[in-house]
């Protein structure tokens, strides 16, 4: 290491995920110099998801020392959080928990979204968007109802703020995008009083909140010890880990989109103006720059591919799977029960239209039910007025499987890019070395663009039909709407 390298800039990025925590140490240049994981546990029982907020800290501190053993303490020039959307706790006073941590999908407040919905429909109408049981102000309801007693005098935490607060060793308000899911009015700029006060939710209660980017305080002198960050090192409002990911793509122009599946797909763009969904399955984020971040969150994704084969070798499977591209196999790659988006019913399973010859063309059907239903996902968007002609990211553990990526670049007859590295943690980096310019800046400097895949012309109209398939089984079994039907079969010539 030169001397010159010694003392560039670094930014520290922080990703508090479902099953571990990751700290990434980025320079200017957007090289990681650092890294560090330590996993995390939970406790799941049917709709109920929690986890305990103290092993947050202990597993955020001895990864961050690890990213930072072999960097000078005064290389790091700030650092930036990110955490499940609509993971939330009681804290006391001081910042202690009162309660576990209700996970992104713990579910049990689906008595409460529905009054939440009903209470509130003017002012989630505003913002485009229906509350749903995973999210945040539902699950306070169900918090002050099952917790009355430890709920007086409390304070709610998203899953930033209790490790936020004990970074900067006092309370520090909550961030604009992990706010959204609690309500927070991202129009007007504040709590809608009127809705919180009609379910009961004290005004007390709810932290303060500023825009995402917004500098929150500095590293304390004992978090400083137990981090390895530098007491007085800035801690800058972080985003929720969709919007991390997004800004480690360098998805933040005007139409550009950044498209995640791992275990579920996860769908998020750019675009200037509010995007207003009746339907309620698409919400939007502020941009740190201005605009916002529209996005949905679907229940497919790539989980249902090692629930389906286990320990089987899914690239060797992929490589079988290219002889099937022409397989009159149909699938809905739906695990479990229940759909998000773009259409919401909770009585939508996953099906299988014909019978495959063997388990590689059941895994190109499953590949290529993948590919069609992110198609519907953009088609839906389109539908909606967003814009979707920029750049397109593919990011997410499938990003990994070439072939898959080959296939959705055919299904969506657009080029994808494959960043090098678009894990949260680096989109933190990128948002706190983002303090007093624009993050695109930043993401400019500081992404790195893998490869990029073009449709192969041979292929795209190869998977036109059995799109057009797709769109008839979903609309005959009740899930999509006829309008939407029609848009995509317009929009796909069929």
């Amino acid at each position: 290491m030169t001397a010159a390298s010694e003392e560039e800039a670094v930014w520290v990025g922080l990703d508090l995920g479902t099953q571990s925590i990751r700290a990434l140490a980025v320079s200017a240049g957007g090289e990681v110099v650092g890294s560090g994981s330590r996993p995390l546990a939970g406790e799941r029982d049917g709709d109920r998801h929690e986890q305990d907020p103290a092993q947050w800290w202990e597993a955020l501190c001895a990864a961050s020392r690890t990213a930072l053993r072999d960097i000078a303490p005064e290389r790091v020039r700030g650092v930036a959080i990110d955490g499940t959307s609509g993971t939330v706790l009681l804290v006391d006073p001081a910042g202690a928990p009162l309660t576990p941590a209700l996970m992104y999908d713990d579910s049990r407040a689906t008595d409460q979204a529905r009054r939440v919905n009903d209470e509130g429909a003017a002012v989630w109408s505003s913002l485009g968007y229906r509350m749903q049981a995973g999210w945040a102000l539902p699950k306070v309801l169900w918090m002050l109802e099952e917790w009355p007693e430890l709920a007086r005098g409390a304070r709610l935490a998203h899953q930033p703020d209790y490790v936020t607060r004990r970074l900067c060793g006092d309370e520090v308000p909550a961030d604009t995008s992990h706010a959204l899911k609690t309500g927070y009015d991202l129009i007007h700029g504040g709590w809608p009083g009127e809705v919180l006060e009609r379910l009961g939710v004290p005004e007390d209660l709810l932290p303060r909140v500023v825009r995402s980017g917004s500098t929150l305080g500095e590293v304390c002198p004992e978090a400083a010890r137990q981090t390895g960050i530098a007491a007085g090192t800035p801690v800058i409002a972080g985003m929720t880990d969709s919007c991390a990911a997004q800004l480690a793509a360098g998805a933040l122009g005007e139409g550009q989109w950044n498209s995640v599946l791992g275990t579920t797909l996860a769908l998020k763009g750019v675009s200037s103006e509010l995007i207003r969904d009746p339907n309620g399955v698409v919400y939007s984020h502020l941009a740190p720059d201005g605009g916002w971040l529209p996005g949905g969150a679907s229940s497919t994704g790539a989980g249902v591919l090692s629930a389906t084969f286990g320990e089987r070798d899914l690239d060797e499977l992929g490589r079988r799977a290219a002889d099937h591209e022409q397989t009159g196999v149909l699938a809905y790659p739906l695990l479990g029960r229940g759909e998000r988006f773009p259409f919401a019913a909770d009585d939508a399973e996953g099906f299988l239209v014909g019978d495959p010859a063997d388990e590689a063309e059941h895994f190109a059907a499953l590949l290529q039910g993948l590919a069609c239903f992110e198609r519907l996902c953009f088609d839906y968007l389109h539908l909606l007025g967003a814009p979707i002609d920029g750049e397109l990211s593919l990011t997410g553990g499938a990003a990994r499987n070439r072939y898959l990526c080959q296939l959705r670049a055919d299904s969506l007859e657009r080029p994808v890019r494959l960043p090098e590295n678009a894990e949260p943690a680096l989109g933190m980096a990128v948002l706190a070395a983002s303090v007093g310019r624009s993050t695109a800046d930043a993401a400019a400097e500081m992404v790195r663009v893998g490869e990029v895949i073009e449709p192969r012309p041979d292929r795209v109209e190869r998977f036109r039909e059995p799109y057009a398939r797709l769109l008839t089984e979903l609309e005959e079994r009740g899930w999509l709407d006829a309008s939407v039907v029609a848009h995509a079969r317009a929009r796909a010539g069929a």
